[in-house]
């Protein structure tokens, strides 16, 4: 309900379950109105509280979708992740937490347990368009994000989908078209975001036809340079490509922008 100001209510979804799908990842089942969970993606404006807060200070969402934050101290953080699956019969929406760093999501996902709750303050879509072949380049912090983007993907597209994450035990299955080759890319020992694989990656295909989209999820310096490559070597115009920061290296797991 929207109050006499303008303002409104946050959804607040509560947690069911909680797995741990990889070594690193924590993938947390959450119910709540049909409606709220048919808002809750693919991408997703959470709002985190403190970890073992019962009565979180939430904020309020404007007419125009802007956040606005109660006065003083609130311990609430918003944080952009996709949602892995909604089911909005069901009131289930299942997002991935991928956790290392030691920013406030990643310590929530940690501690997550079933009656725990998260807020949510707006959605939008993944930036994709279809397309006859499709490259998709993305860390660990992409898989929602690519496993959508493959499962809903027309059953005749062709391309290439490139993962980087730490080894074999971080893989997780994916369903892609039958045309759609997945690729991992184990980074080992090298610290999340200080490796190079992703964009070596991309930097030796061969570019695709015209009739191409290619969507890159990752860390910001990686995705800078991925993008670069798609701009210049690949000759990508903007309706042919979608690359976003997924966090930035040396600082807490958030949107990078």
């Amino acid at each position: 309900m929207t109050a006499p100001d303008g303002l409104r209510a946050v959804d607040v979804l509560t947690v069911v379950a909680v797995t741990a799908p990889t070594p690193t990842v924590r993938r947390v089942v959450l119910t709540g109105t049909a409606e709220a969970v048919a808002a809750a993606g693919p991408t997703v404006n959470l709002l985190v509280p403190r970890v073992d807060d019962p009565a979180p200070r939430w904020p309020q969402v404007a007419r125009d979708g802007r956040v606005v934050w109660p006065v003083g101290s609130h311990g609430v953080a918003l944080r952009s992740y996709t949602a892995r699956r909604q089911d909005p019969a069901r009131g289930e929406v299942e997002i991935d937490f991928v956790l290392h760093g030691d920013g406030p999501a990643a310590a929530w996902a940690a501690a997550a347990a079933p009656g725990g709750v998260l807020g949510i303050a707006g959605s939008g879509d993944l930036g994709v368009r279809p397309a006859a072949t499709v490259l998709l380049a993305g860390d660990e912090t992409a898989l929602p994000a690519i496993s959508r983007i493959l499962a809903e993907a027309a059953p005749a597209t062709t391309g290439l989908a490139l993962v980087e994450v730490a080894g074999p035990e971080e893989e997780q299955p994916l369903v892609a078209p039958t045309g759609v080759t997945v690729r991992w890319l184990h980074r080992g020992d090298t610290p999340p975001g200080e490796s190079t694989l992703l964009a070596d990656a991309v930097a030796g295909l061969d570019p695709a036809g015209d009739d191409v989209f290619a969507w890159v999820g990752a860390e910001s310096a990686a995705v800078r340079a991925i993008r670069a490559d798609l701009r210049s070597r690949w000759g990508l115009g903007r309706a042919q490509h979608h690359a976003i920061g997924y966090w930035r290296h040396g600082r807490p797991m958030s949107p990078a922008g």
